[in-house]
């Protein structure tokens, strides 16, 4: 059993942990992966690393199936059954000279361990983080103190730029030379936001999340298709080139299995009302 040794909410459905797991923190590096599994008849799921710190591995996420939510449940000293990894091959971090980090919803999690990464490799790092409003914008102190310059959008303007971050990188990239960019949020904020670079020929990465069962190449549920190639995103990704990426395919494949994720999260919480909360 691994325990949680912090377990906080971040904004509304959004959640962060911290999971003691020596074996994970040795050799994780940015960009990879872990796969958690609560107890041992729960599914497996695919979770970022968000940051290192000694033995502890942090991980954000939103609840919005049953085991994201149950995994929220689960206080600050409780344990999950199993969480494998680093998984996935980490980020490409080099000597770019100019770097965007472009991070939307929760999908921002992903950024202060590559722009930390970037950073020590001797970039400059530009951080723009984007939120549907002031609330749900997270992390920014921490990217603030990783970035060079840290720009911010809100879909209401409640706060930073009234707008959208794809905006905000037309705008840095029409100030300066940006060297290499990284978008990391939904899929279809993905897909508008690369397209800025795609004209300038800014090499651009993205990070995907299809639905993934093993995490270790052998099942192919998280097939995608780069460059007109069928890849496996546990494998050969989790990041590819943004201007590689069937889009529309990943999207379509996310959604096979929605109407069984909400009749999943709908027993559950039934099962919750009815015993109390107790598994």
């Amino acid at each position: 059993m691994y325990i949680i040794e912090k377990s906080l909410k971040l904004s509304e459905n959004v959640y962060e942990i911290w999971v003691n797991a020596p074996h994970v923190t040795r050799n994780a590096k940015a960009g990879q992966f872990v796969i958690i599994r609560i107890d041992e008849t729960g599914e497996r799921i695919p979770l970022t690393i968000s940051k290192i710190s000694g033995d502890l591995v942090r991980i954000i996420f939103m609840a919005v199936g049953k085991t994201t939510h149950a995994l929220a449940a689960i206080p600050t000293g409780g344990t999950i059954s199993d969480i494998a990894g680093p998984l996935g091959c980490p980020s490409e971090i080099k000597q770019y000279g100019t770097c965007v980090l472009v991070g939307g919803g929760v999908g921002i999690a992903s950024t202060p361990v590559i722009a930390q990464a970037l950073k020590d490799a001797g970039n400059r790092v530009i951080g723009i983080l984007g939120a549907r409003n002031a609330d749900f914008l997270i992390l920014e102190d921490e990217m603030a103190e990783i970035c060079d310059k840290l720009l911010i959008a809100t879909d209401d303007g409640s706060k930073g730029y009234h707008g959208f971050a794809a905006d905000l990188l037309k705008q840095v990239i029409g100030e300066e030379k940006v060297d290499a960019v990284w978008i990391i949020g939904p899929t279809i904020m993905m897909k508008v936001t690369s397209n800025v670079t795609r004209e300038q020929g800014i090499k651009t990465f993205v990070s995907l999340n299809p639905i993934m069962v093993d995490g270790t190449g052998m099942c192919g549920s998280c097939r995608c298709i780069v460059d007109g190639k069928t890849k496996f995103a546990c494998v050969d990704g989790p990041e590819f080139d943004a201007h590689q990426v069937d889009f529309d395919n990943l999207m379509q494949r996310q959604r096979y299995y929605m109407e069984h994720e909400k009749e999943a999260l709908a027993l559950w919480k039934e099962h919750q009302c009815t015993c109390g909360g107790q598994q």
